[in-house]
C-alpha cells in the first residue's frame, strides 16, 4: 500500500511554465500546454508566481 505524505496540489490554470529547480543549481522549464487540471508535487516547496509571470517554481526536498 502506498501513501502520499504532504503532497500539495497546484492550480495550473494561470501558469505557462513549470520550473523544476534541481539540486545542482540547474533548472528545467517545462511548458504547461499539455498538462490538464491540477498537478501534485511531492515533498518540497512550491512558489506560484503564475499571476505575475506565468511561472510555477518547484524546489524538491533538499533544495527548498
Amino acid at each position: 500500500m502506498k501513501h502520499k505524505i504532504f503532497s500539495k496540489a497546484v492550480d495550473l490554470t494561470r501558469a505557462n511554465t513549470i520550473v523544476f529547480h534541481l539540486s545542482d543549481g540547474e533548472a528545467l522549464a517545462l511548458p504547461v500546454e499539455n498538462m490538464d487540471g491540477d498537478m501534485e508535487f511531492g515533498l518540497g516547496r512550491v512558489c506560484d508566481t503564475s499571476e505575475f509571470n506565468g511561472e510555477v517554481h518547484y524546489f524538491p526536498r533538499g533544495n527548498a
